[in-house]
Order: C-alpha cells, then structure tokens, then sequence
C-alpha cells in the first residue's frame, strides 16, 4: 500500500471545460496512457481552486498551508492489468508558492510555475461569487462565477461526473517512463453556475497552440464543492 505523501482540502473548484484537437495534446501524453474521452470528444479544462490545510508526510509548513492554484488539464487512461484507471495531465499548474513549484516539479515531474495569485468568496442570501487571479505579466488573469449557494449531486454518466472522477495524475518523465500518483477524495457536489468571466493570457501561458482553443467559450463550466483530499506517494510506470 503506497504511504500518503499530502493531505490537504480543495475547496470551490471552478472548472472551464473546452472541447479541443487531440493532435495537441499528443506531445504531453504520458507513456503507456491514452487519451480519453467524454461522448467522443476531448476536453482541457481550466480549473481555480484553494488549497487549504496542506501537509506534507504529516508536517505544516509556515505559510504553506493555503494558496490558490489555477491549472490546464486533459483527461487520459491507463490499464493497469484488466483495471482502466481514469487520470488527468496537467500542460500548467500555476501557485504563488516558490517551495510548492519546487518540490511538486522535482519529485512528481509536474509543470507548476509561481506567480502572483489572489482569490475572492463572497456569499449572500442565494448566491455565492467565487474567483480566482492570477498575474501574468503587468495583467491580471482571472476565472470567476456567480453560482447557487445549495450544491446537488452530480448525476451518473454527465459531464460533471467524467471530468470530477479521475483519481490519478501522470506526468511525462521520458519517452519509456511515466509518473503516476493516486488521488483520493470522496465523490464531490456541484453548484449551478448562474453566470462567469474568464480573462486568461492564453498565448503567453500555453502557447499559439492552444490559443484558438481556450479564446473560444467553453462547453461548460461549473463549480464543484470540493473536499479534503490525499495524494499517495508517486510510483514509475516503465
């Protein structure tokens, strides 16, 4: 059984969900995954959220124990004997943390990069407003909602449920060597999104090649409740 390397709460998940090319996101497979699909189609999203009481091997760490995180994700499989294991591969997790960047890239092989990051939760009778900021360059980048206060279930076999159900991460290691890691939470609840903005340095951050895609509306979004999570100990697959 592998040991618990984080815990740590994710908490008011906005996730922008847009259908893209495959062909791009070929270059950031990981070894032995494939990419998988939601009713025939790809999706990247990008998702704001806060990490919150975060531990590493048990122990807090002085002012790293809540910041915003804002990443770019895709959805991949990968069979471990008979077992399908639904994962995603983040291209960009962006925090405000230099030490988070650090050891999330030098012992998962992950893509964080630091900047200014800020975030805003509002609540009043009906509605929540929820959002997130982060700085690239002199602008300020931001992903922010207006949803219903009362979260419902996700429904079996929706949206919702394909891009909140994945409990793994892979990373790129080499061309005959991936990373791979178990997320555990519980099934999460959604709030219904009322209205949202999305302002994000697309070319800067990700590249021409991904700049048509996340200039477009997305598909859908909505925000997911969240809970406290636990990340397992990372292993190879060769």
């Amino acid at each position: 059984m592998q040991k618990t390397f984080l815990t740590a709460a994710w908490r008011n998940l906005i996730m922008a969900n847009y259908r893209i090319d495959p062909l791009l996101l070929q270059p950031y497979l990981p070894y032995k995954t494939e990419l998988n699909t939601f009713n025939g189609k790809h999706y990247v999203s990008l998702v704001g959220f806060m990490f919150e009481d975060v531990k590493v091997m048990g122990i807090s760490f002085p002012f790293h124990t809540s910041f915003e995180e804002i990443n770019l994700r895709f959805y991949v499989r990968y069979k471990q004997s008979n077992e399908w294991r639904r994962g995603v591969v983040f291209i960009k997790e962006i925090v405000s943390k230099r030490m988070i960047s650090f050891v999330a890239n030098s012992l998962y092989g992950e893509n964080y990069v630091t900047l200014q990051t800020k975030h805003k939760w509002d609540k009043n009778d009906n509605d929540l407003s929820i959002g997130y900021e982060w700085k690239v360059g002199k602008q300020w980048n931001h992903i922010n909602c207006i949803a219903s206060q009362e979260p419902e279930t996700i429904a079996e076999n929706s949206a919702e449920e394909f891009i909140t159900e994945h409990y793994w991460g892979y990373t790129c290691i080499n061309k005959t060597c991936a990373g791979v890691y178990e997320v555990q939470h519980p099934k999460w609840n959604v709030h219904t999104i009322k209205s949202y903005d999305i302002v994000c340095s697309t070319k800067e951050l990700y590249g021409q090649a991904f700049a048509e895609t996340l200039n477009q509306q997305p598909e859908s979004v909505f925000l997911a409740e969240g809970s406290a999570i636990k990340v397992l100990k990372g292993e190879k697959i060769f």
